[in-house]
Formats: structure tokens, sequence, C-alpha cells
């Protein structure tokens, strides 16, 4: 007897496990022991999205024939990842629906058609605990919907079939924890909700072009949220104070950002890149950490509202977000008071990924906060040699004066 075939089955599934899907279905035929081995996967994993028509075909005879005859009691993961043309709608429906009767822990689509492909039993699905959806797919929520136990619901270009839709699926997840709504451009959901009391993290992507009316976020636990928000179109934004907020990424093109600001003044990490001005009057009292994006022609203004308002700042980071554009600051006015933060917190400061240009209003930037910040440990400057020659650099920011002896000065 060889050794494999000395192992129990609970141990031959765990191997089985970490092969795909389909390479485990295809060892059933090594062995009568392996013939329905298989069947007992808990995790099903099927990626076809570029698998050529003939394979294509061959999956949905196997699936169409076998997922019927599965035979674990509780599926934990069930993940499909399909080219829409290949895969009939009402197939994949099925699929779901007889993953679901399984106690589906985990559910997980990729799909690209404009079509309902969830079957009506996911929706009072009380195992279900994840649910992630990306595509075309269209959610079209029934009114009898009941899942007690999600709680990471992840929606990236799905498509709702009303402005009702995303309502009526979140009210029915009493301790839903982690939610992303990634809104496609030529969605219809002009009016968007998103009200939970349970909920621990929000991403929402609001696109450029997208026709919309507002939004409204009532997230009283929230610890960590995150908004793109690119639309350039009038629309509202209404957001309930973030008391528990931990950490929060903003990067948003509205023109007024108040209700935004004001939600968003507990938090202790902030990354932040916004084309309005930052109201001064708000106060961040538990800000300890600050990234600002510094693409917009307002950025150096910008940066001293938030210093004045951050009491306890102990790091600054000014740099470039993902696929934005870091501009030269623009000349700016010495402050006629220095900011609390600079004289009591401010440990470390870093210019990075943002080209620091050696120009006056950078250079002026960067001595100021030498000259003025009292418990500065380091100050990091990385910049394009073409840019600004090092050596120079150097010389010039070295022989600032510095208002904390034990700032370290460090060039990349």
């Amino acid at each position: 007897m060889d050794r494999i075939s000395g192992l129990s089955d609970e141990l031959l599934l765990k191997i089985l496990m970490l092969v795909p899907t389909k390479v485990a279905a295809s060892i059933s035929i090594l062995s009568k022991r392996w013939e329905y081995l298989w069947m007992w996967l808990p995790k099903l994993d099927y990626d076809h999205r570029d698998c050529s028509k003939p394979e294509s075909k061959r999956l949905q005879c196997f699936l169409d024939h076998n997922l019927p005859l599965h035979r674990a009691p509780v599926i934990e993961s069930f993940r499909l990842e399909l080219d829409s043309s290949r895969f009939k709608p009402e197939c994949i429906k099925m699929w779901v629906a007889i993953a679901v009767s399984h106690c589906l822990r985990k559910l997980e689509i990729r799909y690209e058609s404009k079509s309902n492909i969830l079957p009506s039993n996911m929706y009072i699905c009380k195992s279900l605990v994840v649910l992630k959806l990306g595509g075309d797919i269209l959610l079209d929520v029934p009114r009898m919907v009941s899942l007690p136990s999600l709680k990471t619901m992840k929606l990236q270009s799905v498509r709702f079939f009303n402005e009702e839709t995303l309502q009526r699926l979140l009210s029915s997840c009493p301790i839903l924890e982690d939610l992303v709504v990634d809104l496609r451009e030529d969605d219809t959901t002009r009016k968007l909700t998103v009200a939970v009391p349970s909920l621990q993290s929000l991403s929402l992507y609001i696109p450029k072009s997208h026709e919309i009316d507002g939004y409204v976020i009532v997230t009283p636990a929230v610890k960590y949220f995150k908004l793109v928000d690119d639309n350039y179109k009038s629309h509202y934004c209404l957001i309930e104070h973030m008391p528990n907020l931990i950490e929060a990424h903003l990067d948003v093109s509205l023109p007024d950002i108040k209700s935004l600001i004001g939600s968003i003044t507990s938090v202790k990490r902030l990354s932040i890149c916004s084309a309005a001005m930052f109201d001064e009057g708000f106060v961040f009292n538990q800000l300890e950490h600050l990234e600002l994006c510094i693409c917009k022609d307002h950025s150096s203004n910008q940066l001293f509202r938030l210093l004045k308002s951050s009491l306890i700042l102990q790091e600054l980071n000014l740099y470039s977000m993902e696929d934005h554009f870091p501009q030269y600051m623009d000349y700016w006015n010495e402050p006629s008071t220095v900011p609390e933060c600079l004289l009591s917190t401010l440990q470390n400061f870093s210019w990075s990924f943002s080209l620091y240009s050696g120009e006056p209003p950078d250079r002026d930037i960067v001595i100021y906060i030498l000259e003025h910040a009292v418990h500065l440990k380091t100050a990091t400057i990385s910049s394009y040699e073409c840019e600004v020659p090092k050596f120079e650099m150097l010389q010039e920011l070295a022989l600032s004066s510095r208002a904390s002896t034990a700032c370290k000065l460090m060039f990349e």
C-alpha cells in the first residue's frame, strides 16, 4: 500500500483543498477511493474567464451533472469567475441555488452580464457570512429578504434594479460589518442611502459622470471609512458623525465638504485629497497621522488649515494619491500663529511621491516646519534627481535652522 492510500479521508480532503477545484475533480480517476472524494470538498472555486469555448462547455456540463450530487453538508466557499458569453444565466442561478442549499458561508461571483443570476433562496440564506459580487450583474432584491449572518458585502460595478434595491438589502443584514459599494458609470441609482448601525468598515465609490442626486450615510459604529467621489455634477452629501472612526481615506471633488469633514472629526488617521478648501472652525482632537495629497492648486493653504485644526498630530506626509498628478506648491502666506501641533506633538514629517521641486514655495514650507516643529524626530524628503540635485537640496535645507536639535534630515 502506498503512503497516500494510508491517509484518512479527512487528511486527503485537506490536500485536495490546496489545488484548484478542477484539478481536484480530475484526480477522481486515479482510484475508486478517490472517485467521489472531491464531492466532499467544502470549497469550490471555478475561474474560467480566459478558457476556450470547448473548455467552458465541459465545465458547464460538469457542473450541471455533478454539483447536484455534491455531498458536503456545508460549503464554506463557492466562487465563480465566468465569461458571460459562454455561460447561461439560468445555469449560474441553478448552481448558486444548489450551493446555498448546502449551508453556504461565502459566495463570490464575477460575471459581466445584465442578468439576474441570484436565486431567491440566496436572499434568505441564514448561513451566508460573505457576499462578493462583481461585474454587470443585475441585483433585484425581493421583498422577502433576510441575511442574519452576513458580515461582509462587496458590490462592485453591479447593476441595481431600482433605488430601493440597496437599502432593502442592507436593512436585511442586522450584523453587517464590512461594506464596499462601487457604483457603475451607467447605473440608474440617483439617491443612495447607507444606514447600517452595525457597520465597522465602509468604502464608497461614486464615478465621475454618474447621474446621482446625492447620498446619505448613517453609520455611527464605523471605524474605517473610504470615500472616492469623482463626480463633477452637483449633488448633496449628508453624513452623520462617526464617533468611533479610526481611519479615513477621502478623495473627493465635492464643492462643499462641510458635512463630510464634520462627520470625521474623531478620526485618528486621515488621507485626504479635496477639490474644495477645508473650512476653518473644525477641530480634529484625535488626529495623529495625516496624509495630504498635493495635486491641487490650493494645497499649501489646505495644509496649514489642517495643521491648525489638528491639535495632537504626530505624523505628516505630503504625497500624491494613485493616479493623481502632483503639483508644485502654490505661493502661501506664512500663518500669523504657529499651529499647536508643530509646537507640541509633531514627530515625523515626510514629503514623498509628490515631486519635491526645491522651488521657493516647496522649500519655504519645509523650512517653516523645520523651524517650528519643536519635537520633530525625522524629516524625510523625496525628489527626482533631475528635478533638484540632491546635494543642492541637502545643502539648502541642512543650513536652515531647526527647532528640534534631535531632528534627522533625510533625503531619498
